[in-house]
């Protein structure tokens, strides 16, 4: 994975680009200063859990594990 630095803007350079900043957010997100202190953090919105099912076939759910066996074979009857 790649190490990316996040991009920082002033308070003033961020009231002038702020709508087009928000349409081109890039992932790593932005940091706002002032004075050249960080005094916030602009990140996109996290998608709902529900986005990710079907995203990564046979990688998260495997039908030959059984994740929660022992290996030992028992019967609740006896």
């Amino acid at each position: 994975m790649q190490n990316r630095i996040m991009k920082s803007l002033s308070v003033a350079e961020f009231r002038q680009q702020c709508l087009q900043l928000l349409d081109h957010l890039p992932p790593e997100g932005v940091v706002i200063t002032r004075r050249g202190r960080p005094v916030a953090r602009i990140v996109r919105e996290r998608g709902s859990c529900s986005e990710l099912i079907g995203s990564a076939p046979d990688v998260i759910f495997d039908n030959e594990d059984d994740l929660f066996s022992t290996g030992i074979r028992w019967d609740a009857e006896s």
